[in-house]
């Protein structure tokens, strides 16, 4: 974004700034850079407090608990401009926003029933809540709004179009922090008039956390939850919630990476990810990721080095320090709204569009994810995986297989084989070269893009050159590429011949000679001489 951020990413480093990258900035930081990082930070601050304390009304804990990691993370997390989101319990639902912005109580956290426990009570939602969510969703959107179409001051512009133009787009850029600070303001005016039509927050302990060793159990009224019934409750939320976080940063790390021309280390920002998470434990705190949208934030703010988390911190540790009080009279409703207007944003309807274009069957693991996600999030990212898992599964089972029949089988492989394909190509061979009136006089499998093969496939060959030796045929080789040959010849298949290049192949008569052609199934039109046939 700036040509001084680029300078100080792009140089080489040594090892230990790699790993510890404020030795590699902090040295060459200029006073140019810290207008620009206070901006930033500030900016982003702005937008953290609220919207931290709205995911963990998400996620049902206490909301100081998502402030509590802030400052590790911004500190930690500073390395390619990644600012930390907190990862929800799997069993959170975003639709729960929802629910507060109605002034619901006492609603399910599992989808299903959360929608009809809505449907059905929708009676008894509280006006005041219902009015301000309402009229906060609205400004939210207002001010995105005014923001993507604001047109950017020119320096040649006067003073007053200038600070027009700064005070307009800070209003934007911090609209939700100016959001929860009118609904604040809203419910304390109420307070004073002695009446309370909203739901509020509540208390928040003041201060920062106690920096202590995790607990690995929890006293209820019931009695103590030792640390293997804790674990067992969260069952393979245990492995999604990493695989979340982990897939997330990395993709926000690339996105904007390709958008300010400059490349990341995935090592260093999971490493990065890793120590914040290790280090939130001892405060208390819950999961940590990326943040697309306050990273995006922190990008259009302008900011130039990973100081810019430091400030964001700051301005966490200072809230946690003596604004904790003010947080009482944030309502539910307003929280809600900013966690809807965060969410929605996120859903790209138009990949839809775009799969279907480009390649339709990508859609079916996304339709799976999307709606078994509604039942359970870490279902949905099981089920993903395992349908696409299938999908891949499939395609190196059935590879692409080029046959051109004639005097000669010519077959050609697609691809690399596994042991799921070998029996699709033993049928392939053998359909063709078996079950026709006029069997051919040999066999030849070309084998030019054909870069690896296992065990399984070695196997399956010395069973199909045994096969086709029972009928009086012959299965020669040719095109093989050096990996692959070694692996032949060390199984000493029996009867096993193999050629160089196609050229080899026609010097010795083992097919008819069809000019200087390199690669003579490059494409069906080419086989002038024998038809050609693409089995998938």
């Amino acid at each position: 974004m700036t040509e001084p951020r680029q300078r100080w990413q792009s140089r080489p480093c040594p090892a230990v700034q790699t790993w510890v990258p404020i030795l590699r900035w902090l040295p060459r930081y200029s006073l140019a850079w810290l207008q620009l990082d206070l901006v930033a930070g500030l900016t982003v601050g702005l937008t953290v407090v609220p919207q931290a304390l709205a995911y963990a009304e998400v996620a049902g804990l206490p909301v100081q608990v998502s402030s509590w990691i802030s400052f590790p993370a911004q500190s930690l997390k500073g390395l390619h401009r990644l600012l930390p989101s907190p990862l929800a319990s799997t069993r959170s639902r975003l639709c729960l926003p929802a629910q507060n912005i109605l002034g619901l109580q006492g609603i399910p956290r599992q989808f299903f029933l959360q929608v009809y426990e809505t449907l059905r009570r929708i009676g008894e939602t509280r006006a005041g809540d219902a009015i301000l969510g309402l009229t906060c969703l609205a400004a939210l959107a207002g001010l995105r709004a005014m923001k993507s179409h604001l047109p950017r001051a020119a320096s040649a512009d006067p003073l007053a179009a200038r600070i027009s133009y700064l005070i307009v787009w800070t209003s934007a850029t911090a609209r939700n922090a100016l959001v929860v600070l009118f609904a604040g303001l809203v419910a304390y005016s109420f307070q004073v008039m002695g009446s309370q039509p909203l739901t509020l927050t509540g208390s928040i302990p003041q201060g920062l956390p106690a920096f202590q060793l995790p607990r690995f159990s929890m006293d209820t009224p019931n009695g103590t939850i030792p640390f293997r019934s804790m674990v067992e409750d969260m069952g393979i939320g245990l492995a999604v919630v990493p695989l979340m976080g982990l897939l997330e940063t990395i993709a926000i790390a690339k996105a904007f990476a390709s958008q300010n021309d400059y490349r990341i280390d995935p090592n260093q920002e999971l490493l990065a990810m890793g120590f914040a998470n290790i280090l939130g434990s001892f405060v208390s705190s819950y999961p940590i990721t990326g943040s697309f949208g306050r990273t995006a934030v922190n990008a259009q703010s302008g900011v130039c080095t990973p100081a810019g988390g430091l400030v964001t911190g700051a301005l966490v540790l200072l809230s946690l320090a003596y604004l904790t009080s003010l947080f009482y009279y944030i309502p539910k409703a307003a929280l809600a709204a900013v966690i809807i207007s965060a969410v929605v944003p996120m859903f790209d309807a138009g990949i839809f569009r775009t799969l279907w274009r480009v390649k339709r069957l990508d859609l079916v693991p996304l339709c799976v994810t999307f709606l078994v996600c509604f039942w359970e999030v870490q279902y949905g990212i099981v089920a993903g995986v395992l349908v696409s898992g299938i999908l891949l599964l499939y395609s190196i089972a059935r590879p692409p297989i080029k046959v051109s029949e004639g005097a000669v089988l010519l077959v050609q492989p697609g691809s690399s084989l596994h042991f799921p394909a070998i029996e699709w190509l033993r049928d392939t061979v053998c359909s063709h070269a078996l079950a026709g009136a006029s069997p051919p006089r040999s066999i030849i499998l070309d084998c030019r893009h054909i870069s690896s093969i296992d065990y399984t496939v070695v196997a399956g060959l010395a069973e199909l050159l045994q096969e086709l030796r029972k009928h009086g045929l012959s299965l020669a080789f040719c095109c093989l590429q050096d990996p692959v040959l070694q692996v032949l010849l060390s199984a000493d298949l029996e009867g096993f011949q193999h050629f160089p290049s196609w050229e080899e192949t026609e010097r010795c008569g083992a097919v008819e000679p069809r000019g200087s052609e390199a690669d003579p199934f490059a494409s069906t039109s080419e086989s002038s001489q024998l038809p050609a046939r693409l089995i998938q």
